[in-house]
């Protein structure tokens, strides 16, 4: 079993020729969720690195040459055309047709969300965010669930598995059975927050309701496992006191919205709790960095950025016990029971009500936070390309 990182700052391949990875991009396209803030982050840090040569590529017909202004200088990014839906159709139920055929030789394809495509002679290494799709399927879309037969494809043919923490690690290997050996855990670094720039204060300022000064932050996509509606209700157990506390919930809709419409009508604080949808990087920078609290009540994470990224700019965080979220925030959160309404909205309390709590947690927050970085994540990928192409 995995039971620690492996970040560091060692060359893997020392002396020899640097290590040929045809990375999947795809998630940097349009609007980048979670997954494509770690593709963004991670190709920063390898694009600094000599052990590696990196081509990004997109599992796109139209979009593909989008990739070339998204990734960093020393990523290139050549590749033929990819009709996504044909594509994930034929690899789905076959391994063919081969990656290299789109993007050329290489010693490693890295599958970044979950599926890695059939190779020809490249190693595959698929990225596993989370198993909410083994675990919690109820709380999941239909393109989700097909993930588990996917990865189950992909280890019978030899891939290896990256998690991005060993909770993850763990859980890959005991509901797939994969060889320990052959999944490795590296954590990711923190998506950059930007400065706080004028237009970002502005954005965040425009959001508060009428007579609000302060409020609570969640950031994340509505969808079920974010518990969105818990945080709600925790939200109506503080606002009669606080008639100044506002709540805002940046980020997409998605499958959970029916039920957050319903939390929020049937609150009876509904006119102090606001639903920005997506937001550009700049007004979710002045949203953070203005928040009173950030909290993060997932039902089950598989790393957790948004609170890293609180931490990083001096907000204190109030997250749930799920998943990695104990591994990844360590001392640097209050960390509550998941789903329990109650004790998120006395652990939100003591924050917006003690100057001391709240300092003793920024502080521990910014260390715990500053020990992620993009740096260490691409010396644990390098390794593990390293390792993955010599097994081959």
């Amino acid at each position: 079993m995995p039971s620690t990182p492996h970040n560091g700052d060692d060359t893997s391949n020392p002396g020899g020729p640097p290590v040929r990875v045809a990375f999947d991009a795809t998630a940097l396209l349009g609007h980048p969720t979670g997954v494509g803030a770690y593709c963004a982050g991670a190709l920063v840090g390898l694009s600094e690195r000599s052990d590696v040569a990196v081509a990004a590529f997109a599992v796109s017909w139209r979009r593909r040459a989008g990739i070339a202004d998204l990734v960093p200088s020393g990523i290139s990014s050549n590749q033929r055309a990819m009709p996504a839906r044909p594509l994930h159709f034929a690899w789905s139920h076959t391994e063919h047709p081969a990656l290299e055929w789109f993007v050329g030789p290489a010693d490693v394809v890295h599958g970044t969300n979950f599926v890695v495509p059939p190779t020809r002679r490249a190693a595959r290494l698929s990225t596993v965010h989370d198993l909410t799709t083994v675990r919690f399927p109820e709380l999941c879309d239909e393109p989700t669930l097909a993930y588990p037969t996917l990865i189950r494809r992909a280890l019978r043919h030899g891939a290896w598995v990256h998690a991005p923490s060993v909770f993850v690690a763990s859980e890959v290997i005991e509901a797939f059975g994969a060889d320990p050996e052959r999944v490795r855990a590296v954590h990711s670094g923190v998506p950059p927050v930007l400065p706080l720039a004028d237009d970002g204060a502005a954005a965040a300022a425009r959001f508060l309701p009428a007579a609000t000064e302060r409020y609570v932050l969640a950031v994340g996509t509505a969808e079920p496992r974010k518990d969105l509606p818990g945080l709600v209700g925790a939200f109506g157990a503080l606002a009669a006191d606080r008639p100044e506390l506002a709540l805002v919930l940046a980020g997409p809709e998605g499958w959970g919205s029916a039920a957050l419409d319903e939390a929020v009508r049937s609150s009876g604080f509904g006119s102090r709790i606001v639903r920005t949808g997506w937001v550009d990087d700049a007004t979710l920078s002045g949203l953070l960095r203005r928040a009173a609290v950030l909290a993060y009540p997932s039902l089950y994470e598989g790393f957790g950025f948004p609170p890293l990224q609180a931490m990083t700019v001096g907000v204190p965080v109030v997250a749930s016990r799920a998943g990695a979220l104990p591994e990844v925030l360590g001392d640097g959160a209050d960390l509550v029971p998941l789903g329990d309404p109650d004790a998120l909205a006395g652990a939100l309390a003591v924050v917006l009500d003690s100057d001391s709590r709240r300092a003793n947690l920024v502080a521990r927050g910014t260390a715990r936070a500053s020990q992620f970085t993009w740096d260490r994540c691409a010396a644990g990928l390098a390794a593990l390309y390293t390792d993955v192409a010599a097994a081959r």
